[in-house]
């Protein structure tokens, strides 16, 4: 059953459906652009694990070797026969070979208390060629000997 009149439309029009590609198509550029995102900042969050990684498994040798001083300048090359030493290189090769160059790490002893600061350029995740703004920096602090006991007499 047709309608009476001829000039009833039965299909739609080259401008709808332009409109209806242009609505997809930003949609779906909308979409990349959340999963570009989702990918920076899931490197962003890798890098801050294997920053954690790298710190922790530095605790671990201070404790391991608890009488010698890490808080020294980490040799340019590797020393099998001082374990601190040896210690302090791999740190720092493990630094620049998760974050590049520029990236450093420190030790540091206050009171018992060890302080191992890592810090690397995330300029990617950060949206800046600033430098300064792109740093990030992953900072892990624990006592690592007990404090002696004391008896009054």
């Amino acid at each position: 059953m047709k309608g009476c009149s001829k000039s009833a439309q039965e299909g739609m029009t080259l401008i709808e459906v332009l409109v209806a590609v242009l609505i997809l198509g930003v949609g779906l550029l909308g979409a990349a652009m959340i999963q570009l995102n989702a990918l920076k900042y899931t490197d962003s969050s890798r890098m801050t694990s294997q920053a954690s990684f790298i710190a922790y498994d530095m605790l671990d040798r201070i404790r391991a070797n608890s009488a010698a001083d890490y808080t020294v300048t980490p040799p340019s090359s590797p020393n099998l026969s001082v374990t601190r030493d040896q210690d302090l290189y791999d740190f720092k090769t493990n630094i620049v070979a998760f974050g590049g160059a520029t990236a450093t790490g420190t030790v540091a002893l206050n009171q018992r208390v060890y302080t191992i600061t890592i810090a690397w350029d995330d300029a990617r995740a950060a949206n800046t060629t600033d430098a300064a703004e792109a740093r990030r920096t992953f900072v892990l602090t624990s006592r690592v000997a007990v404090d002696p006991l004391t008896t009054t007499p």
